[in-house]
């Protein structure tokens, strides 16, 4: 080999070593994290990433952590003046009302992150995603990897139940307007897993308006409301017309003791919910 090859060699091999002590010292930076949805806070902190979240949304409160972190607005309102102070490297964001969100923090060249699951797969997906982003590969595999052997677990004694033992669920997210589940829905996947029917699977989309005749012509086994302060409403179902004989009325099967965060956001806590649907629908087997 010549002087000048092993001199050009040589220069390639420095250049080399700066490219790659340049790249680990990107990987092993301090990020600066912002979330702006309740569900992506709450898998952010099962990650790990509990020192390097600088921000998240007025609505993320779990864990506890969380409420000790710099607000910067509503999930619908974010505050963009308090966005661009906390000088974030990574902004994790949701879908569908978030998206004119996303569009204006892309147009001020901020690195948006889309996480918006509408089942367990797309959640396993969405947390890969957002750990490959913050450098957390290692903590989103065993995180993963224990979700999935509890759902295993559920599913299986969930599969014991025959055909005639299946209960039927009415799932019941708002009351006035009455809004449910439909198949599209995450939850319409939980009650499924924990070895329920969703009587409201004819809606075709994720969330919509229901009949009051059509729950009494389904009669469920069993209600589950999703929203707070419910002491009252739940009362109040009882005297609904024609809600009497419901099975799910008749024999005191209302409940309202699930806290509803668990269900409406796709995050680490769903196989939670997943386990306490299964034991409202069959509490003679717990899954815990």
């Amino acid at each position: 080999m010549t002087r000048y090859r092993l001199t050009i060699l040589l220069c390639c091999c420095a250049l080399c070593g700066v490219a790659k002590a340049q790249e680990d010292a990107l990987f092993e930076k301090k990020l600066r994290i912002i979330s702006l949805a309740p569900a992506t806070t709450e898998i952010l902190f099962a990650l790990g990433a509990d020192d390097e979240i600088v921000g998240v949304s007025q609505f993320c409160n779990y864990p506890a952590a969380a409420l000790t972190k710099e607000k910067t607005g509503t999930f619908s309102a974010p505050d963009i003046e308090k966005i661009i102070f906390l000088k974030p490297d990574v902004i994790f964001c949701t879908g569908l009302e978030q998206a004119e969100t996303v569009h204006n923090l892309r147009l001020l060249g901020f690195n948006v992150c889309v996480s918006d699951p509408k089942n367990f797969d797309e959640l396993f997906a969405s947390i890969t995603l957002i750990a490959e982003r913050i450098h957390k590969n290692a903590a989103a595999e065993a995180l993963v990897a224990d979700m999935k052997k509890k759902i295993r677990a559920l599913r299986a004694r969930a599969a014991q139940k025959t055909a005639e033992r299946k209960q039927k669920v009415f799932i019941e997210i708002w009351h006035d307007p009455l809004v449910t589940a439909g198949r599209a829905s995450f939850l319409h996947e939980l009650i499924n897993l924990a070895g329920g029917e969703n009587i409201a699977g004819v809606i075709p989309g994720a969330y919509g308006m229901i009949n009051p005749e059509l729950v009494i012509a389904k009669n469920p086994d069993c209600i589950i409301l999703a929203y707070m302060q419910t002491t009252e409403l739940r009362e109040t179902i009882q005297t609904r017309l024609g809600w009497a004989k419901i099975a799910a009325v008749r024999n005191n099967r209302i409940y309202a003791d699930i806290d509803p965060d668990l269900f409406l956001r796709p995050g680490p806590r769903a196989v939670l919910a997943l386990e306490n649907i299964h034991e409202r629908l069959y509490p003679d087997e717990p899954s815990s």
